[in-house]
C-alpha cells in the first residue's frame, strides 16, 4: 500500500477513542509475528493523566543529545499521523510509514486467516506496532513511549521498561479508567514492572500510594519527585522556568523546563530523573546531556505562542486539572490583559467544571468545534457550561473563530485557543495551508 491508501485502511478500523479495546494479546501475537521487534532495543515508558507526552519529548530530547539514536512514540498528533512515530526528533517518512505499516497489515491479515487474531486490531493497536517495527528497522539505540490511556492494557505496555515515568493523576477518562484518582492511579500503575525503576510525580494522596503499593507488591525502585527531588529555585523567564534539582546529593543547578508553565517543571524534572536513574544503570547519559537535552525540547501545542502583539497562544487543556494549569498561568503571567478564549471541547470531557475555571478568566469566550465526531458542537457546549460569559460568540470553524478573536483584540491583549488538542490541530492544521490570518488584528501592531 502507498500511504494515502495506508490512511484510508486506518481510518476505516473506526475512530481510535470510539474504538479503544484494551489488553495485550492482539498486540503481543502481531509482534510475535514480526519478530518482536519491541524487544530489539530498550525502553522507558510514560504514563499519567496530564504532561505524559511533554514528559516523554523531554525524555526523548535527553537521550538524543547522549547520543543515542531515540525513538519517540506519542499520542495523539495535532494534523499528521507521522507525529507520533518519531527517530532523533524527525517524523516518520510517508514512505517509511507505508513499508511498515503495510507489513502490520500482512501480519494481522495471516494471524486472522490462522484464527491467532479474534478480531482486527485497533486503531492505536495498529500505529503501535508500525511504531515498534519502524523504530527496529531504524536501528534505534532506545525508545521512548507514552502509553494512549491508562497503562495495564494499553498496547505499549508489552515492553520491559528500564524505566516506567508516572506524572500526575486525575479525573479523565472515568468510562474507561475509573470513577477515582485511585482506580484511575490502579491502570496507571499497570506499567510497573517487577525490580524496575519508577519515577513517580503524582501528587495526589490517594494516588500516590497506589503508586507506592504496586511497587512494594513488586520491588520496583520507586523515587517520588514530591519526596526525593522536589524541584527548588525556581525562576521564570517569559513563562518558561529554570529550577534547581539535587539527586542524591548531585545538584543540577538551574535546569531549563522548555514549556511555558509552572505545571512543565514537575514533568521537566521527571524526565531529568528518568535519565539520571538510567545512567545509574550504565547507560552513557553525561549531566550536561540532561540540561542540554530539556533546553532542546520541543512539545507543540502546550501554551505555544503563534503570534507576538497581540500574543496568540495554543494549549490542548481538555480535563479540569488541565484548566486549572492554563488558568494559574493566566493569572500570573497575563495579569491585567484583556483574555479572548476561543474553547472547543469534546462532548466527554467536563464542560461544565471546566467553564467556572477558564470562562470567568476571558473578556469574551469563541465557542467552535474542530471537525471531529465527538466534539461539541457550539451550541452544545454552551448548554453544558455551568458558568455562562456575558459576551459569548458562536462561530463552528476553528479558524474563523480564531480570526474573530484577533480582529478584537488590540496589540497588548491576548487570544488562547484551548479545550482541545483537537483545536489545536485544526489551527495548526488551517496554518500550515494558508488558511488562517494572523495579520487581521483590527489594531496595528505597535
Amino acid at each position: 500500500m502507498d500511504y494515502r491508501e495506508c490512511l484510508d485502511y486506518l481510518a476505516g478500523l473506526g475512530h481510535e477513542l470510539r474504538e479503544v479495546r484494551f489488553g495485550l494479546e492482539a498486540i503481543s501475537n502481531i509482534l510475535a509475528f514480526l519478530g518482536n521487534p519491541h524487544k530489539k532495543y530498550p525502553t522507558a515508558i510514560v504514563a499519567g493523566t496530564n504532561g505524559k507526552g511533554s514528559t516523554a519529548a523531554m525524555l526523548a530530547s535527553i537521550l538524543e543529545q547522549a547520543g543515542y539514536s531515540t525513538g519517540l512514540y506519542t499520542s495523539p498528533h495535532l494534523v499528521r499521523v507521522n507525529e507520533r512515530i518519531q527517530v532523533g526528533g524527525r517524523e516518520i517518512s510517508d514512505e517509511d510509514f507505508a513499508h511498515s505499516f503495510t507489513e502490520v497489515r500482512h501480519a494481522v491479515e495471516q494471524l486472522l486467516e490462522q484464527k491467532a487474531l479474534a478480531q482486527w486490531p485497533s486503531f492505536f493497536e495498529f500505529l503501535t506496532a508500525t511504531a515498534f517495527l519502524h523504530f527496529a528497522r531504524s536501528g534505534v539505540e532506545f525508545a521512548v513511549l507514552e502509553v494512549g490511556m491508562g497503562g495495564r492494557l494499553d498496547a505499549t505496555n508489552v515492553t520491559e521498561p528500564q524505566v516506567a515515568v508516572i506524572t500526575n493523576i486525575d479525573l479523565d477518562h472515568t468510562e474507561f479508567l475509573g470513577t477515582t484518582r485511585a482506580a484511575i492511579a490502579a491502570e496507571k500503575a499497570g506499567v510497573i514492572k517487577p525490580r524496575h525503576a519508577v519515577i513517580s510525580a503524582v501528587e495526589h494522596a490517594e494516588a500516590a500510594e497506589v503508586i507506592r503499593r504496586r511497587c512494594r507488591e513488586l520491588q520496583a525502585d520507586l523515587i517520588e519527585t514530591p519526596g526525593f527531588a522536589r524541584p527548588t529555585n525556581l525562576q521564570s523567564r517569559n513563562g518558561r522556568y529554570a529550577f534547581d534539582l539535587v539527586l542524591d546529593g548531585d545538584l543540577f543547578s538551574q535546569l531549563p523546563s522548555p514549556l511555558r508553565g509552572r505545571f512543565q517543571v514537575s514533568n521537566a524534572a521527571a524526565a531529568a530523573m528518568a535519565a539520571w536513574r538510567l545512567a545509574r544503570e550504565g547507560f552513557e547519559i553525561p549531566r550536561e546531556a540532561i540540561a542540554e537535552g530539556l533546553r532542546k525540547a520541543v512539545w507543540p501545542g502546550r501554551l505555544e505562542v503563534i503570534r507576538e502583539r497581540p500574543l496568540v497562544a495554543l494549549d490542548g487543556a481538555h480535563n479540569p486539572a488541565g484548566a486549572r494549569e492554563i488558568a494559574a498561568f493566566i493569572k500570573e503571567h497575563w495579569p491585567g490583559k484583556r483574555l479572548r478564549l476561543v474553547y472547543a471541547s469534546m462532548r466527554d470531557k467536563a464542560i461544565g467544571e471546566i467553564s467556572e475555571i477558564l470562562f470567568p478568566l476571558a473578556e469574551e469566550v469563541y465557542l467552535t468545534r474542530p471537525d471531529q465526531p465527538r466534539a461539541a458542537s457550539p451550541e452544545e457546549i454552551l448548554a453544558a457550561a455551568r458558568y455562562r460569559p456575558q459576551r459569548v460568540h458562536l462561530e463552528p470553524e476553528p479558524a474563523r473563530a480564531l480570526e474573530r478573536a484577533l480582529r478584537a483584540s488590540s496589540a497588548e491583549d491576548v487570544v488562547l485557543a484551548a479545550g482541545s488538542l483537537f483545536l489545536v490541530g485544526a489551527i495548526r492544521k488551517a496554518q500550515e495551508e494558508g488558511k488562517l490570518n494572523l495579520e487581521n488584528s483590527a489594531h496595528p501592531m505597535s
